[in-house]
């Protein structure tokens, strides 16, 4: 194709015409390293026998820059070599991988009622297997000093049947006071403590605090958590505005945020948690194991979170790794006793049944992974689709360094 810009045309005739000095060994490195024209003479200076009258010849001729240039090559070169022959002698450690215990009893729930004194030995058990402590008051200070303030998360969402069993958490408070902490100090709360009457416990009469999070004012301003999806803000979220006297086309652009409030009980009220969620799957989140129960119920502006799919998984996983919370939980205890398939947390006793486990571990992702797979397996027989990718936030979590999501040994206690 023919050119008709006269500056390119003239470039193109002007190059033609211009004498261009030999390419020398020199000119073609610096060429090819696109070095400039500063030169380092190598070696030592020799009389020139072809023409006596003409400077003195040099054995090499090298650019500054080149040489430098050759010199980090060489170097790097050698470093790898040595570095590869390291690493071939001595390959770098598999990771280590997380360990849940596993404690599984026939005895301890029949007809959806749980027997006190085999899920209370189930507990011990599992503590002392995850601290490696004699007794049970050495493995609940070996987890929480005497001078901190104990909060205790459960999940309360599930009503009367699918309520973290008050056996479960009784058994863990009775450890903690075995451990020289006060029970009325004690704090046991969720989001909402709907139907927990039905569920066996007696707010005002356990001797611990029964707390649920007061809608707006429950929620401290200063201690938030900021992610890319938006959410609605509704009555109850710390930053909602009322409608009443605005516009409503601005009252909408408003009410919606990017940002979370913890809860104060997370923030201000606890400094050690021992989280006790339920085996159950959400149909908002895909599951609601320890990262979901330490998460969503503990902040406002969290619908989103379960809208934007990977988006809103990032953002769970994430928020757990706040030191608000990463660095507060000190145990995570799954109430396996009932396994809720479908329809969770809330209670659809048609898709749950009896399975009489419980489990432990300080890796909250571990043991998702675990209940996960369980639940999956039970969606399978029933022939319901999987819920993994709706629980992206387990395996996001793992990516994260939250938890172990890959390597996992499940040690199961027995009976």
């Amino acid at each position: 194709m023919r050119s008709t810009g006269k500056f390119v045309r003239k470039t193109v005739y002007e190059r033609k015409d211009v004498e261009r000095p030999p390419l020398s060994l020199n000119r073609l490195l610096a060429k090819a390293f696109g070095v400039g024209r500063w030169t380092l003479r190598v070696g030592r200076s020799l009389p020139n026998p072809i023409a006596p009258g003409y400077p003195p010849r040099c054995c090499s001729s090298i650019p500054l820059p080149l040489l430098n240039i050759l010199l980090i090559r060489f170097l790097a070169s050698l470093f790898f070599c040595v570095a590869s022959t390291a690493l071939a002698q001595n390959p770098p450690p598999a990771p280590t991988p997380s360990i849940v215990y596993s404690v599984r009893d026939e005895n301890a729930i029949a007809q959806y009622r749980t027997d006190p004194a085999v899920v209370r030995a189930m507990v011990d058990r599992l503590v002392l297997a995850v601290t490696g402590q004699p007794n049970t008051a050495r493995a609940w200070r070996s987890l929480v000093s005497p001078q901190d303030k104990v909060g205790i998360k459960i999940s309360a969402a599930g009503g009367e049947l699918f309520t973290t069993h008050r056996d479960v958490v009784n058994a863990v408070v009775d450890g903690l006071v075995a451990a020289g902490h006060s029970r009325n100090r004690i704090i046991v709360w969720d989001r909402q403590l709907t139907g927990i009457k039905a569920a066996g416990y007696r707010p005002g009469a356990e001797g611990y605090q029964l707390r649920s999070i007061e809608p707006r004012d429950g929620y401290d301003a200063k201690a938030i958590f900021s992610a890319p999806s938006i959410g609605k803000l509704i009555w109850g979220d710390l930053d909602y505005v009322p409608r009443r006297g605005a516009n409503p086309i601005e009252a909408d652009t408003v009410n919606t945020s990017t940002v979370s409030h913890f809860a104060k009980i997370v923030s201000n009220e606890v400094t050690k948690i021992i989280n006790v969620p339920v085996m159950s799957d959400s149909s908002a989140a895909g599951l609601a194991g320890c990262l979901y129960n330490m998460t969503l119920p503990n902040v406002d502006n969290w619908r989103r979170f379960t809208q934007y799919g990977m988006l809103g998984a990032s953002g769970m996983a994430e928020m757990y790794r706040e030191p608000v919370i990463a660095n507060k939980v000190v145990l995570n205890l799954m109430d396996g006793l009932i396994a809720a398939y479908a329809g969770g947390p809330e209670s659809h006793p048609n898709y749950a049944v009896h399975n009489a486990t419980l489990l432990a571990s300080r890796d909250p992702v571990a043991i998702d992974v675990i209940a996960l797979r369980r639940l999956e397996d039970k969606r399978i027989e029933a022939k319901l689709p999987p819920i993994g990718r709706l629980a992206a936030h387990v395996q996001i979590a793992g990516q994260i360094g939250v938890g172990n999501a890959d390597r996992i040994e499940l040690k199961s206690l027995g009976r």
